[in-house]
């Protein structure tokens, strides 16, 4: 049986590093040559099972040129520190605990589900497509901007054999198919973070994250950064030492899309949802992608407080992030860009000018601009805020996940949402995650309101 791994060969892994080192400013030029000199392959953009494995003398290179690498220092890690303690030194405003941490709300938690398992489902069948596919599949439906599900209904043949579905996620996220959430990494890991909080409390350590994962996630479901990240524990490797060897996919989105639960069980007080993001980032990611999780659990713990718009919000997430990283960069083009006013496919076109030439579409940097900006220009509607999320590509799923949940936060109670995006989630969610599978959202917010009740 010939089963090829993607996502964690050498082969696959130096093309990404090599883009690492040209965003980080290190000088790979000299290993880029010896690398493409041998017949070596730039990044793949999308990961598939087809391509034949490497040459064993083009894989030992590339082991030993990914060592090498990882001794080039960045000129940036002054300004973009990993540790926490360098990183709340370069925070200035970073937030204060509250006098009385406000109580949580078991109606603002079941919104908070529910909008990101719709954001989630909204983005799901279109993950991957470039941008140009997703505005033509949902305009030939009128569905433009996005207020409701893609369907293929009405859609010319001559366009989805342009633009498929998304093969995995096609068959359970188009309108017409929809029975309930569908399996999601953009959910399960939701669903760990509960577990980890049921088992060790919000003082979890990341190594009690990195047991759990071996003991409850499978690794098929696992993918970029968190797949490298499992493979290194498996090897004997300890965190954090698992998010950097070899692992070019250490500042992508995975981090971000695992923090809402820190958030959610930190209501108003975003720098304790925070430091509990870092210590979970900190398994599979360093830098960027650790301030992904760490903005997106500020963000959400001020939402999870009901005292803040999502403006608020979003300069909540920002007092977490050092401001001079790239990260803090991506998110204020982000805002200023929506903050101009017209309609938001300029906006996405303008972030689509500064990325995508030069980052992968599941990166932190250009996925976190799109976030900021989508739920700015939304100003707190929620069809808009998933709709923007989605409209813009790169990471469709994740960035719809992630606005719902916040814009589920602000409208503070499940019926509040239009019931066109949470009837058809049936309040049911599918997943490999042990115990969880068939369980309602309601019965969620409630485990989680009981994490959120002891600071």
């Amino acid at each position: 049986m010939n089963v090829r791994l993607t996502w964690v060969q050498p082969e696959d892994l130096i093309g990404h590093e090599l883009r690492q080192a040209e965003q980080d400013g290190r000088d790979a030029s000299r290993i880029a040559r010896r690398w493409y000199a041998a017949g070596g392959p730039p990044a793949p953009e999308r990961a598939g099972a087809s391509e034949p494995p490497a040459p064993p003398r083009l894989r030992a290179l590339a082991e030993r040129l990914l060592d090498e690498l990882a001794l080039l220092e960045t000129p940036l890690a002054a300004m973009e520190p990993t540790e926490l303690q360098d990183v709340r030194a370069l925070c200035p405003r970073w937030p204060a605990p509250p006098p009385a941490r406000p109580a949580p709300d078991r109606d603002r938690l079941h919104a908070g589900w529910l909008g990101r398992a719709a954001g989630c489902l909204l983005g799901k069948p279109v993950e991957k497509l470039p941008l140009e596919g997703i505005r033509a599949l949902a305009r030939a439906t009128g569905n433009w901007p996005l207020t409701d599900w893609f369907t293929a209904r009405g859609v010319p043949a001559g366009l989805l054999a342009a633009h498929p579905w998304n093969r995995r996620s096609g068959p359970t996220s188009l309108a017409e198919n929809i029975d309930g959430m569908p399996e999601d990494d953009d959910l399960n890991f939701p669903l760990l973070t509960v577990v980890l909080l049921q088992r060790h409390g919000r003082a979890f350590s990341t190594g009690d994250l990195a047991r759990l994962w071996l003991d409850e996630l499978p690794a098929g479901r696992v993918f970029t950064a968190e797949r490298i990240a499992y493979r290194n524990l498996l090897d004997g490797v300890e965190p954090p030492g698992t998010a950097r060897h070899r692992n070019p996919f250490r500042e992508w989105i995975g981090a971000q899309i695992r923090a809402d639960v820190h958030g959610w069980t930190c209501p108003g007080d975003p720098g304790a949802a925070a430091e509990q993001a870092h210590r979970d980032a900190v398994l599979t990611h360093t830098a960027n992608g650790v301030y992904g999780a760490m903005f997106t659990a500020a963000a959400l713990a001020e939402a999870a407080g009901g005292e803040s718009d999502v403006h608020g919000c979003l300069a909540a997430g920002l007092r977490v992030v050092p401001p001079g990283s790239r990260y803090a960069d991506a998110v204020r083009l982000g805002i200023g860009a929506a903050g101009t006013g017209g309609d938001f496919d300029t906006v996405v076109d303008r972030l689509h000018a500064v990325y995508a030439a030069t980052h992968h579409w599941v990166h932190v940097l250009p996925n976190a601009a799109l976030l900021a900006a989508a739920l700015t220009h939304a100003d707190g509607d929620f069809t808009r805020s998933i709709g923007n999320a989605v409209m813009g590509g790169w990471d469709t799923d994740s960035n719809g996940a992630t606005a719902g949940s916040l814009a589920g936060l602000l409208a503070g109670r499940p019926d509040a949402l239009p019931g066109h995006w949470t009837a058809p989630l049936k309040n049911r969610l599918a997943t490999s995650v042990a115990g969880f599978d068939g369980t309602g959202f309601d019965t969620l917010a409630e485990q989680t309101y009981q994490e959120a009740l002891y600071p």
